[in-house]
């Protein structure tokens, strides 16, 4: 790595970086747990409840802190040694994840009524929002501090790849092993997984600490990162088309709705259908990694989020499980699009000293969207009816997108090479 320009058109470039490789299986670890988690509570909360809206308030129980404490989490991030703050939170997430699996251990919960069940589930999400608004900025900052600069771009394409590989076999084996073993020993996996990112932190060497401090006082500090995006309108527009795509067009919390009362099929095949758009998704992110987004991007990322519109409408739509496996696998493959070109921008356009505080503002109005579209989705459900609410949604992601063409020459014109 003494010449990244030598290297600049090697696919595997950053990855010939020692701590690059653990960092990815932080990466990979971290979303693998999560996601397999969430498809364990998810069918585990519709079991109990046979709700749609109680899926949507498991999105909605993290997502509050997540964006409430986004901010401090930023600064503090930018702040502090990042490797030092993800330890932390791995730790937490170990914790979290004990207490789940109690929760789920029906002998010695035989005496606790239902409700209280899922409120002690819901807090428990909740407490695993807080860390996430901790997560989300350490990670972008510790990427940064391990690739140089002229790799970021292939470096962002193979960290959104073991996140999506992570996205895609958590839901998979959440469901296998709930059809096996049961909710119960399928949420221990989740606490194993996760001893996995603590052993490569350890194996990182702390980095750096970047942060300048210009006299601002604290409140300044926090909001130094919105200022930022609201300043570069490139970053706006693209996290915006994101956001308010993932918030109205996202189907994925219905799907153990759309599982069991819809399609008509088990744990297992639900896992698969929770995995499909992970699957979709690193189709692209291998691609990606040979054939760069440089010619364009902002109208192909106009017309991606335009097709992952269309894909959630046929789901909506479909009554047949394999339909709806192909729509949910079509509507990652363009989803992931978005995200390869969010993160290369975030990364090529942030200062090093604000990476954390800019990552706080990404992660409340972008990686925050999926867990208000859960929420959303299931009230729509409840207003509207199941299958409605799915294809209303996939209809104003359309309308989104048009209305983004048409007021953001800067998405039009965007240009990764500048």
């Amino acid at each position: 790595m003494d010449n990244p320009a030598a290297t600049k058109n090697d696919p595997y470039a950053s990855l010939r970086i020692p701590e690059f490789n653990y960092y990815l299986i932080i990466r990979f670890a971290v979303v693998f747990a999560l996601t397999m988690q969430f498809t364990i509570i998810e069918w585990k909360v519709y079991q109990l409840s046979h709700d749609p809206f109680s899926l949507g308030l498991i999105g909605l129980a993290e997502v509050i802190p997540a964006v409430l404490l986004a901010p401090f989490g930023g600064h503090l991030v930018d702040k502090l040694e990042k490797r030092r703050i993800m330890l932390l939170c791995v730790i937490a997430y170990i914790l979290i994840g004990a207490g789940l699996f109690l929760l789920t251990w029906d002998k010695l919960v035989v005496d606790i009524s239902t409700k209280w069940v899922l409120n002690f589930i819901y807090a428990l999400v909740f407490c695993g929002g807080i860390v996430r608004a901790f997560v989300s900025p350490s990670n972008f900052s510790l990427m940064a501090l391990i690739v140089p600069r002229p790799l970021y771009a292939n470096a962002a394409t193979w960290s959104s790849s073991s996140w999506q590989i992570g996205a895609m076999t958590g839901p998979v084996l959440g469901g296998v092993f709930i059809h096996l073993f049961g909710v119960h020993w399928a949420m221990l996996l989740v606490v194993t997984i996760f001893l996995a990112p603590l052993y490569s932190l350890i194996k990182i060497k702390p980095k750096p600490i970047h942060y300048k401090s210009q006299g601002e006082s604290f409140i300044q500090n926090l909001t130094v990162g919105m200022k930022f995006v609201w300043n570069t309108k490139v970053v706006l527009n693209t996290m915006a088309l994101d956001m308010f795509a993932v918030l109205f067009g996202g189907a994925i919390a219905l799907l153990p709705a759309f599982a069991t009362d819809v399609l008509h099929v088990g744990s297992l095949e639900f896992g698969f259908l929770r995995a499909a758009v992970a699957i979709g998704s690193l189709i692209t992110m291998f691609i990606l990694a040979y054939k760069p987004l440089v010619y364009k991007p902002g109208i192909k990322l106009l017309l991606a989020v335009f097709g992952f519109g269309l894909c959630i409408i046929v789901f909506g739509l479909s009554k047949n499980y394999y339909l709806s496996f192909a729509a949910l696998l079509f509507s990652g493959l363009l989803d992931a699009i978005s995200m390869i070109i969010r993160q290369t921008i975030l990364q090529l356009k942030t200062p090093d000293d604000m990476r954390g505080r800019v990552a706080a503002v990404s992660s409340m109005f972008v990686g925050s969207s999926n867990e208000l579209g859960a929420f959303e989705s299931g009230f729509a459900a409840r207003l509207m009816g199941l299958v409605p609410s799915v294809v209303f949604g996939g209809c104003v992601t359309l309308g989104v997108v048009i209305t983004t063409y048409i007021i953001s020459p800067a998405m039009r014109k965007l240009d990764l090479k500048a």
